[in-house]
């Protein structure tokens, strides 16, 4: 738990011998009103006084903007050759740890916290996820980018069959959540320090939808799906939503975005990750999907 301080005058008090203010108040008192807050609430009331910094410090108020299986994420996000590194950290440092970017299986996921609300926000990677025909140069490959957080896109010039699936195993706090796939029509790259977008092998998403499919391991489904567009911008095409019921069971997922019509073939895509969020969290331009 944080330091407490046991004097419970404050800054206004010290400089003024008897004038009432904010430092006045017992930083227990403090502490159980920032249990009310949300974490960016508690760093700004933190500078108001010594008593709040010393309340926002408090191990028991953090532990309530944890998820409740932090242990279980900080192994993962721990380097496995010093697993005990972490032990010392207080919860406000375990929060800030956990709310950084924190790469698992190879670095071809990443998970992390939300600030403002503590929900978890997870990404897959295209290395990570079964695209068909990916080992063929004719069709698939792999372009360095600065514009996805796995510094790599998988970039489609042409196929006839498109099909991209992955699953992944995750104890997902209680709640309910959305999934989307990060795409991108075009190939982005930049001139003269200015981003520009090639649409030269952009076609066949106008004639048929593309279809998105979602299953958990308790039997949750969802079906949808749009037609691609909007060149040279990043979207994320939402899939469906899942509810997670505990933390203690990893969640199951499946899902898969499927264009399998062979009358026509399709390009000029790039696949850039598979997001996972809480419900309602806005997370970049999204487009939304038809059943």
């Amino acid at each position: 738990m944080g330091s407490w301080i046991s004097s419970i005058m404050g800054p206004e008090r010290e400089a003024e011998g008897h004038d009432t203010g904010l430092g006045c108040l017992p930083e227990r008192c403090v502490a159980e009103v920032m249990l009310h807050l949300d974490p960016l609430e508690i760093c700004r009331a933190a500078r108001l006084s010594r008593a709040f910094r010393g309340a926002a410090s408090a191990d028991f108020v953090w532990e309530t903007k944890l998820p409740k299986n932090y242990g279980h994420l900080m192994e993962l996000a721990s380097d496995e050759k010093s697993p005990c590194k972490n032990t010392s950290l207080c919860k406000k440092e375990i929060y800030a740890r956990l709310c950084r970017p924190n790469p698992f299986d190879g670095g071809t996921k990443e998970f992390w916290l939300e600030k403002s609300s503590g929900g978890i926000c997870l990404s897959i990677s295209s290395k990570a996820l079964l695209i068909t025909g990916i080992d063929d140069r004719r069709y698939w490959k792999y372009l360095p980018t600065e514009e996805s957080r796995f510094h790599m896109v998988a970039y489609l010039q042409q196929i006839w069959w498109f099909e991209v699936d992955g699953e992944i195993d995750f104890c997902f706090p209680a709640g309910t959540y959305s999934l989307f796939f990060r795409i991108h029509l075009g190939r982005a790259s930049k001139r003269f320090g200015r981003r520009i977008c090639s649409s030269e092998h952009i076609h066949g998403w106008d004639k048929k939808p593309v279809r998105f499919q979602l299953l958990t391991s308790n039997s949750q489904q969802t079906l949808s799906q749009c037609y691609l567009g909007d060149p040279g911008s990043w979207i994320l095409y939402y899939a469906g939503d899942f509810v997670a019921d505990t933390c203690n069971v990893a969640t199951k997922l499946k899902f898969s975005m499927t264009q399998i019509d062979c009358t026509h073939t399709k390009g000029g895509l790039c696949v850039d990750s598979v997001l996972i969020c809480p419900k309602g969290l806005r997370q970049g331009k999204v487009c939304s999907t038809r059943v």
